[in-house]
């Protein structure tokens, strides 16, 4: 099983527009601080699955046929806003999987085009997709959200992202999973109040405490909480490390 961070950013992305702030200012001149939408690609054998569609080159960036389907955590604009154009191409079907949103986002639903929105997850519900074990975590956030855990045997990884924290449900099911990786949301760093609809570090942290987990991977992040990063780095603990575009991990 390969992953790869296609982007690692809040809704704003990095550089914000017209923010001076240092992370912001190298994110200008040094592509390594550049974040994009958050979204993932998994590989496992013949099949390539990308998780969120918020990049507005998905038709650039996978030929007709070089996808297996979409995995959609939720429908908020910058998880699902590049299914906008990839929808209005022809003579193909693409699956997108994702959770039972009756209101999804804009008029995907009423004109889905190439879309097939027609087999949606259930919470906690698997399914395998080619050699991958694929789970429906529900997570804790302003729309109806899911997280994915991925299985083969090489490993597995949990991708958790947007949230605050986890229900018991879900805590409960991956406290029976020995986790390769665990990708977390973490928007923002340490808060004196406790955040709303996204982690800052301290749940972040807190979320994944009860995990059996190898190594914790922070995305979804923000300009202030990449601030942070840059003062505060040495200060993760070891087993736990920002995510960036680009980043591979392979099992």
């Amino acid at each position: 099983m390969k992953l790869t961070f296609l982007g690692t950013a809040d809704s704003a992305q990095l550089p914000v527009y017209n923010c001076l702030c240092p992370a912001c200012m190298c994110a200008h001149s040094d592509p390594y601080y550049v974040r994009r939408p958050s979204s993932v690609l998994v590989q496992s054998g013949s099949e390539q699955w990308l998780v969120d569609s918020g990049g507005m080159d998905l038709c650039q960036r996978f030929p007709p046929g070089s996808l297996s389907g979409i995995l959609q955590t939720h429908y908020h604009a910058d998880h699902a806003q590049g299914l906008l154009h990839l929808r209005w191409g022809v003579n193909m079907k693409i699956p997108v999987y994702g959770p039972p949103d009756e209101v999804g986002f804009a008029d995907l639903f009423k004109h889905p085009g190439v879309l097939d929105f027609s087999n949606p997850f259930a919470a906690f519900e698997t399914r395998q997709l080619g050699d991958l074990r694929v789970t429906a975590l529900p997570l804790n956030h302003s729309k109806l959200c899911f997280g994915y855990l991925f299985e083969s045997d090489k490993g597995a990884i949990a991708y958790l992202t947007d949230t605050v924290g986890l229900s018991d449900e879900t805590q409960q099911y991956l406290n029976k999973i020995s986790l390769d990786y665990c990708i977390v949301d973490c928007s923002y760093p340490p808060k004196d109040i406790p955040p709303r609809n996204h982690n800052d570090l301290t749940t972040a942290l807190a979320m994944c405490e009860e995990l059996t987990v190898k190594e914790v991977l922070l995305t979804h992040i923000g300009h202030h909480m990449e601030n942070w990063l840059m003062v505060h780095r040495d200060s993760l603990p070891d087993h736990v490390s920002a995510a960036r575009d680009g980043q591979i991990l392979e099992l």
